[in-house]
């Protein structure tokens, strides 16, 4: 326990980005190995019930930090940001999983990248923020790395492609949510809370196409688990640990990871237009993300009797 302890409070004292990047490595890591897994296990079992069981075993494996804290880890003042993000949840899930076990998995990661963009249509259309030209710009410019790997007109916008899409739309959604959390809650409060929403919404659509898996398959859905909860649970610490500029472009490690991984279990893969789409959206999301914590700081930086007025401005100045 003693050596625990101290690897806990020299970590600790790491500065804040270096374990960001660490967290979010880990997160793309373990979440692009959870989802070969995924695409590996839809030929036994449909993917409305892998969200279920994906779901369920991050519950169970949430249950001995509740044991441990009691009841009073599950006290919170953002019960509906919990349940928005619930429902936003397991849209983003179904969908994913639908289009990861219909489509090459690095092609699917790849649109997902695009969720930054759809955040920022989202901040102007519905939430009413300002967005600048920079922004816009660079929004324009991924907007354009998408249909670098979607290629319409050239490729067929088949049904894989839109359930990829609509998991990017609300995994944008999904992203700002949880950063929202992270202000107030921990990282596992939130990873428990997403799962006592999502394991009831999942099974409800697990029950069309329920089908009793074989006892063989048993230790891979408990993998399956262990895996959702190992993967989110550092994402969440990622988020918690520093900015969003500062952690993104490690996310974007997981299409390689993917990737290699995908060409060893199922020899997919990545064709020179999925790569160049990719990097374009890189590098548009992180532009926007480092314009988006450059603005933040620099609001917080106004002198209290404007705080007011900057806090009418929904768009803090984007």
């Amino acid at each position: 326990m003693t050596s625990v302890r101290a690897i806990t409070e020299g970590f600790a004292k790491i500065p804040a980005p270096i374990r960001g990047a660490f967290w979010m490595i880990m997160a793309g890591t373990i979440l692009s190995v959870m989802n070969v897994l995924v695409r590996d296990l839809a030929d036994e079992m449909h993917p409305l019930q892998l969200v279920f069981f994906r779901n369920l075993g991050q519950l169970l494996f949430m249950m001995p930090w509740l044991m441990k804290i009691g009841l009073g880890g599950l006290r919170t003042t953002r019960i509906k940001m919990y349940t928005l993000r619930g429902v936003i949840g397991i849209v983003t899930m179904i969908s994913f999983f639908m289009a990861i076990t219909m489509m090459p998995i690095a092609k699917a990661t790849a649109i997902s990248f695009s969720a930054p963009i759809f955040a920022t249509l989202g901040a102007a259309l519905l939430l009413g923020e300002t967005v600048r030209v920079r922004r816009w710009t660079a929004t324009i410019i991924g907007f354009i790395g998408t249909l670098i790997i979607l290629r319409p007109g050239f490729v067929e916008m088949d049904l894989p492609i839109l359930f990829a899409i609509v998991a990017a739309v609300f995994l944008a959604f999904s992203s700002l949510i949880i950063k929202s959390l992270s202000s107030t809650e921990s990282p596992d409060q939130i990873t428990l809370y997403m799962a006592l929403y999502l394991t009831p919404l999942s099974f409800l659509p697990a029950l069309f196409v329920w089908q009793w898996p074989d006892l063989a398959m048993l230790p891979w859905l408990v993998a399956l688990g262990v895996l959702a909860t190992a993967g989110h649970r550092s994402l969440n610490r990622a988020f918690a640990a520093a900015d969003a500029s500062a952690v993104m472009p490690y996310d974007y490690l997981r299409l390689p990871v993917t990737a290699l991984i995908a060409y060893i279990a199922f020899g997919e893969g990545v064709d020179a237009w999925t790569w160049a789409g990719a990097a374009v959206i890189a590098a548009s999301s992180i532009y926007i993300a480092r314009r988006e914590t450059k603005l933040t700081h620099k609001t917080a930086a106004v002198p209290a009797p404007e705080i007011a007025a900057v806090g009418e401005d929904k768009g803090g100045g984007r």
